[in-house]
């Protein structure tokens, strides 16, 4: 688990963690230079179970290499990721650890999640509905993640140039290697909160990234190797510092979901790259319902939500557990990426 600046959610990570129906494992933090108390707290946790393993970086090496860090420094042949802001289920471990066992061709197993807000109150239930879809935006989350540690390797970990959204990267590689699974059981909590990486990093270069992600998302719906794209120079100023108006969108949903107001709208004015297109519309139009009424937006993305759920459990008959590739039937296009949980 890397930890960057994450009380006062911390705590209930850890227990989350240490309060595991299989408790035989190592958990390994690296505090990345914290500056919030979150190291000084860690240490009161690691004093208190032996299980701990606490490292005490001196300066941030960033979301891809932090979470290298920590993988690296893991004796087990399987590793299971969390967020330090978030929540496990008790039985997450024993089940995750099941289905690796039952599918030796499975290199990484997620969870369906539940959305959190800053109080822990369930905002957003899990979205079964695009089990068994392949698409680029995976439907679980980054700290629910399990995987084995060769696969890892052999794909070479996280990549610094996908900072903000190295998991859906690595994700992508890591099918290549073998089965990505995710199951229908909501074994996570994922918190919207003001800790997000994406939001207190630096905000140019969050919007360059995630901008980059939406263009290698293209590129990979096509069937492209994005590889190419990561290493290509980005110069803001080149465009005038315009993005994608998804860009915006999957930076505010974390705000909304979190139940503050998002100031996409005036990002978008000033900084999205805007056509007379059915994106820039639907894209101005999420942003200017979550700026006049984000209450509203909430209650009806929850209802959409919910039925969508419900028709995809009556069409599952039951069914828990699915692979995932990001590639296969082609997505629509320009959808924003909701899901994306690089921390």
């Amino acid at each position: 688990m890397p930890v960057r600046n994450a009380l006062p959610y911390l705590d209930v990570a850890v227990e989350s963690i240490l309060g595991q129906s299989f408790r035989h494992f190592e958990f390994v933090i690296r505090d990345d230079d914290s500056t919030d108390g979150s190291r000084e707290r860690l240490r009161w946790w690691a004093a208190r179970d032996a299980r701990i393993r606490l490292f005490e970086g001196e300066r941030s090496l960033g979301p891809a290499g932090s979470s290298n860090w920590v993988v690296e420094q893991a004796a087990a042949p399987v590793v299971a990721r969390m967020d330090a802001d978030d929540i496990s289920h008790p039985q997450r471990m024993e089940r995750q650890l099941a289905i690796l066992a039952g599918d030796p061709e499975a290199v990484l197993v997620g969870s369906v999640w539940e959305g959190i807000d800053r109080q822990g109150r369930v905002v957003r239930e899990p979205d079964v509905s695009r089990l068994g879809e392949f698409g680029f935006a995976a439907p679980f989350a980054h700290g629910s993640i399990m995987f084995r540690r060769w696969a890892f390797d052999r794909v070479g970990g996280y990549r610094a140039e996908c900072d903000f959204w190295e998991d859906l990267d690595l994700y992508v590689r890591m099918a290549d290697v073998g089965r990505v699974l995710v199951t229908a059981e909501a074994l996570y909590q994922h918190r919207f909160s003001e800790t997000s990486t994406r939001l207190t990093s630096r905000r140019a270069e969050v919007e360059r990234s995630v901008d980059a992600m939406f263009e290698c998302r293209a590129a990979s719906e096509r069937g492209e190797d994005y590889t190419a794209l990561l290493r290509a120079p980005r110069d803001s100023a080149a465009n005038g510092s315009k993005h994608n108006p998804n860009t915006f969108l999957s930076l505010g949903f974390i705000t909304l979901w979190s139940g503050l107001r998002p100031p996409t709208l005036g990002q978008l004015l000033t900084r999205g790259r805007l056509s007379a297109d059915g994106p820039t519309a639907r894209a101005l139009i999420w942003a200017a319902w979550a700026t006049l009424s984000p209450r509203t937006l909430r209650y009806m993305m929850r209802r959409r939500l919910r039925k969508k759920s419900e028709e995809a459990r009556r069409r599952f008959g039951g069914r828990t557990l699915w692979e995932w590739r990001a590639r296969g039937e082609p997505a629509e296009p320009e959808q924003p990426v909701e899901a994306t949980f690089a921390r």
